[in-house]
């Protein structure tokens, strides 16, 4: 986990360290969208913007970290008492190795697309990154899905939202089995996988992002796994 220190753009914080995940998760193949969670917890947690438009298949943004997890946690309250959800088994966001997994699928690239990114691949607003071909930026957010998926079927790692992960920020990456800094408080939780508001430099599978859980953005949202207890 983390970047080489020859990838272009790459940050102090992203210095490379040995992971292993033991125990397999599942990944949303979208971010989650302004209609699952008003299925899920009914109003949105925040105000449209003119970049954020109002629709079912736009990503929610303008959520806070606690909000964030008080939806994973009814989520997995309902789909418990559906049946659909195996007891031993929970939503949550999740941590910095298991997003960075899951964004990679398999690649050691700097993107899921290989060492570069374009507008074609991922909903950024500025330079593409490293050479990658240049095209129509939206400036805005797009729905869930319009850009293609990576090779594990997961949709917009790269751009369109920033995505809260579970762990607190720290300077150094955690390494070893199953790393999660849920607990080991700091100032700010992680974030991850660039924005429409950016250029595509952040939008890197290994750029790491601190923000104070309690602030908000339109162009902040989430992902969610499903873990076993």
């Amino acid at each position: 986990m983390g970047s080489p220190r020859n990838e272009p753009e790459r940050r102090p914080d992203e210095s490379q360290v040995e992971v292993t995940i033991s125990r397999g998760f599942w990944t949303g193949k979208f971010e989650v969208t302004q209609g699952a969670w008003k299925r899920i917890v009914g109003k949105l947690p925040g105000e449209f913007t003119a970049e954020l438009p109002e629709g079912d298949d736009y990503p929610v943004g303008n959520v806070n970290f606690a909000e964030a997890e008080t939806f994973c946690r009814k989520a997995t309250e309902q789909a418990h008492r559906a049946g659909e959800l195996p007891d031993s088994w929970e939503f949550r966001l999740p941590t910095e190795a298991q997003w960075e997994y899951a964004c990679r699928a398999g690649t050691t690239t700097a993107t899921a697309f290989g060492d570069s990114l374009g507008h074609k691949q991922a909903n950024f607003k500025g330079q593409p990154y490293n050479g990658g071909e240049a095209g129509p930026a939206h400036g805005m957010a797009t729905k869930v899905g319009k850009y293609p998926p990576n090779r594990w079927g997961l949709h917009d790692m790269h751009g369109n939202t920033f995505e809260w992960c579970r762990d607190w920020y720290h300077p150094r990456l955690p390494g070893g089995v199953d790393p999660d800094l849920h607990e080991k408080k700091a100032t700010s939780r992680v974030r991850r996988g660039g924005a429409w508001t950016d250029e595509g430099w952040p939008c890197r599978s290994a750029f790491r992002l601190r923000f104070e859980p309690e602030r908000r953005y339109d162009h902040i949202g989430f992902r969610v796994v499903a873990v076993q207890r």
